[in-house]
């Protein structure tokens, strides 16, 4: 059974509101690989409604990071409660918070949230993947590459198909702070660079999502060892 480490951004789940079309195709797309005998662990990310709630509590009252990712994560739990809740009995009955904790579920679908300040859910995919022996590990996000520059500031910016993880990390920087919005962050980089983990870094194309688990060819940035 090959197990895929999906980590899935907030950004997809909820951009604005809830995204309901797209998790509606997201679930049709995953049941029919599980069907297929895979199996998915989905890492769910707070996306804006973290953010929302980080900044409101920036205006209201004096915060530090560790308050700040705090919040992150009760944003990333409501997430994942909601996307578990949507594959019913093919998904365990609880959501991982801890990705260090041996799993012992033969569930097909695992849902997973954030876990303690400090940790980002790149950082929970990472060592989930490690625990569970996966070689793929899949984020899905509103970035559909990884480029060499902020592509929203500068309209140069080239897209990157491949890359090995000490230039992904020379061009992202080293620091995490609460809220980061970057394509991997910087401490599940290190960790997976250590872990010799290969990385996949796609948009939300569906049909794109498809042919990569089927080891097509796909549209996005890999990452991995030099």
């Amino acid at each position: 059974m090959k197990t895929i480490v999906l980590s899935l951004g907030g950004s997809l789940i909820a951009p604005d509101k809830v995204d309901a079309q797209f998790l509606k195709n997201f679930k049709k797309t995953v049941d029919k690989f599980v069907r297929k005998g895979f199996r998915f662990v989905i890492i769910c990310g707070g996306g804006k409604i973290a953010r929302n709630y980080q900044e409101a509590a920036s205006k209201i009252i004096k915060t530090d990071n560790n308050t700040l990712d705090w919040i992150g994560i009760y944003a990333t739990i409501l997430n994942a409660n909601f996307v578990k809740e949507l594959f019913g009995n093919t998904a365990h009955s609880e959501i991982i918070t801890n990705p260090t904790k041996k799993i012992s579920s033969k569930k097909k679908i695992i849902v997973a949230s954030g876990w303690k300040p400090g940790w980002s859910t790149d950082y929970d995919a990472v060592l989930l993947a490690k625990q569970l022996k996966s070689d793929m590990i899949v984020n899905m996000s509103n970035v559909d590459y990884v480029y060499d520059k902020d592509p929203k500031k500068f309209k140069s910016a080239k897209k990157i198909n491949n890359t090995c993880w000490k230039h992904f990390r020379e061009l992202i920087g080293s620091k995490w702070t609460a809220g980061l919005n970057a394509p991997f962050d910087p401490i599940a980089a290190r960790e997976a660079q250590k872990s010799k983990k290969k990385v996949m870094i796609i948009g939300k194309n569906l049909k794109n999502f498809e042919n990569l688990i089927s080891g097509k060819k796909f549209k996005g940035t890999l990452v991995e060892n030099c």
